[in-house]
């Protein structure tokens, strides 16, 4: 769990805009009213604005969630302002107040574990029907017998849970409790910022749900936030594609061009290639050489002196240090290619290997006898002193990495130098190039 996605604080990127924009809104929204006409308007503008992004990224699930979100701040909206206006509640409040409670953990219970199948058009309709249906039942029997169905969403009271622990009627608050539960299960699992920010959104709307009448402020406020909270996190995670590389997560060479554009007048460039990369497919399978591309890009993110590792395709990777000319940088590239000789990847026999992912899981880290193998690169490094711009660095560089590999591999060079800077098995540093 050290390197848990969830562990990583980048990957709640997606809390600070709700967090701002809940607490312009509730501040600015006078407990004495549910809002300004702008207060009100704004769960909807931002439920169309996160539908037109969910369905230009073909996230159904959030079309879902944004809409059954939309949908309850407009419910409780008029029952909240019939509230203040009256000062009384109608017939029928607390029974669509106690069916919102219990109708929005179960949709995201329902949208939020629903795995989306690619097919946006036929997922979409099924979802909607779904839902549609679920609220047509409810609303036949309600209007059949309208106290009977309240009492079961709010009278029903079993002895064996203890009394004030949750300000909603107990089965609301148990749908909650089991839909907040399983969120966290997926998330944990399957850690994405839309997972995350599913079950952070259900907690956001617990807190808001019994406090809608007594602070109205509340009910626009947090209801921006949950939304707010589903369309960042499906910004952050089209940020992830476009810009970091799936397999080793890295920053993707996208993202290298975007930095490259931005170096001052000093920087330094080194070329990072896997040794014999070739001959761990051809030996292990496809499967090993992703491994090995794992490893060595996760020795390659902790590079010191302020250098950032890129996938740059293939088994090739860049390491980028800003402000730094290369002398400054010889360290911690040396650094970096010793962390890679030292480590070791098992490779695991695939006729043994487990069927089904849930024993593979199990299996993982007990070992299991297979072969060891050992993983090198080969660097080579060129600063801003010998091209005008990073394009001409990283070719210079590039020719520095194929007299690395000419050199015997596993070693590290500069453009223009005659000698290899480190090379592999301890042989002292500056020894001549063959």
């Amino acid at each position: 769990m050290r390197n848990h996605l969830l562990r990583q604080p980048g990957h709640y990127l997606f809390l600070l805009p709700a967090l701002l924009v809940g607490l312009l809104v509730w501040s600015a929204t006078p407990d004495a009213e549910v809002g300004s006409p702008v207060h009100r308007i704004l769960p909807l503008v931002l439920t169309c604005l996160g539908m037109g992004l969910a369905l230009s990224y073909a996230r159904v699930r959030a079309v879902c969630l944004l809409l059954a979100i939309a949908l309850a701040f407009a419910l409780l909206h008029g029952l909240v302002s019939g509230f203040q206006h009256t000062g009384a509640v109608s017939t029928y409040t607390p029974l669509l107040f106690h069916a919102v409670s219990l109708w929005l953990p179960v949709t995201f219970l329902a949208y939020g574990v629903w795995p989306e199948r690619g097919r946006l058009r036929q997922d979409l309709l099924l979802r909607i029907a779904l839902g549609a249906t679920i609220v047509g039942v409810f609303a036949l029997l309600a209007m059949q017998a309208p106290q009977g169905m309240h009492d079961l969403l709010s009278n029903r009271h079993w002895p064996w849970l203890p009394t004030g622990w949750s300000a909603l009627a107990q089965l609301p608050s148990l749908a909650l409790v089991g839909a907040a539960a399983v969120l966290t299960v997926q998330a944990v699992r399957t850690p994405r910022p839309l997972h995350t920010a599913m079950l952070v959104a259900l907690l956001v709307l617990w807190l808001m749900l019994p406090r809608a009448f007594r602070v109205p402020s509340l009910l626009p406020a947090l209801t921006s936030a949950a939304l707010l909270l589903v369309i960042a996190a499906m910004l952050q995670e089209s940020f992830h594609m476009a810009f970091r590389d799936e397999l080793t997560g890295l920053p993707g060479r996208r993202a290298l061009n975007e930095c490259l554009q931005r170096v001052g007048s000093t920087y330094t460039i080194a070329m990072v290639d896997v040794d014999h990369f070739k001959a761990f497919n051809d030996t292990h399978g496809h499967d090993t050489g992703d491994d090995v591309l794992k490893l060595v890009a996760a020795r390659l993110a902790a590079v010191g002196d302020g250098g950032r590792a890129f996938r740059y395709g293939g088994e090739e990777f860049a390491l980028v240090f800003l402000d730094r000319p290369g002398a400054a940088c010889v360290d911690a590239i040396e650094a970096i290619r010793a962390a890679v000789e030292g480590a070791r990847l098992t490779v695991r026999d695939r006729a043994a290997r487990a069927r089904d992912d849930a024993v593979g899981r199990l299996q993982r880290g007990a070992g299991g006898g297979g072969t060891v193998v050992q993983v090198t690169v080969s660097i080579g490094m060129a600063d801003s002193g010998v091209g005008d711009t990073p394009q001409a660095v990283i070719k210079a560089a590039d020719r520095a990495l194929y007299a690395a590999k000419d050199a015997g591999r596993n070693c590290v060079r500069a453009h223009g130098q005659q000698r290899v800077l480190a090379v592999r098995g301890g042989m002292a540093q500056g020894s001549a190039s063959r």
